[in-house]
């Protein structure tokens, strides 16, 4: 699947979600799902600064694709980070570099976080770039 197909997907799930306790639930099952991380990955090269707990983000190049791997110490942050996961893990660093994050906004997720999440959410999609900025350049 494309990245906006996995957005779409993922837009559509949120749709059938009637109000924002039952969506709360939902990003914090798919936390739940999240592989998380080893300990050894658990460094200060892989934390998202900017996130009001603790966010870490890993990403490995293999085959011409991004692959990221994630964790954190709060439940909401860990679903909201696997949601970024499952979109942009497995894509070439073009495809991510060319994409948006306008599902965010229409999943309706920025008006339900708080200010100080909202901001870890930007850092955390900043984040991704970055790695994908870092990995075309070794290429």
């Amino acid at each position: 699947m494309t990245i906006k197909e996995n957005q779409q997907e993922l837009i559509e799930e949120f749709a059938f979600l009637d109000d924002w306790e039952q969506k709360y639930e939902y990003i914090i099952d798919l936390g739940k799902e999240l592989k998380g991380l080893p300990e050894e990955k658990k460094t200060d090269e892989n934390l998202i600064r900017g996130c009001q707990s603790k966010v870490w983000l890993d990403a490995e190049f293999r085959d011409g694709k991004l692959y990221f791997n994630a964790d954190s110490d709060g439940i909401l942050p860990k679903g909201i980070v696997s949601l970024l996961v499952r979109i942009y893990s497995g894509h070439s660093t073009k495809e991510i570099l060319d994409s948006d994050f306008n599902f965010i906004s229409e999943i309706g997720l920025q008006e339900f976080l708080s200010p100080s999440r909202a901001n870890g959410l930007m850092a955390m999609t900043k984040q991704i770039k970055f790695y994908a900025v870092a990995f075309q350049l070794k290429k």
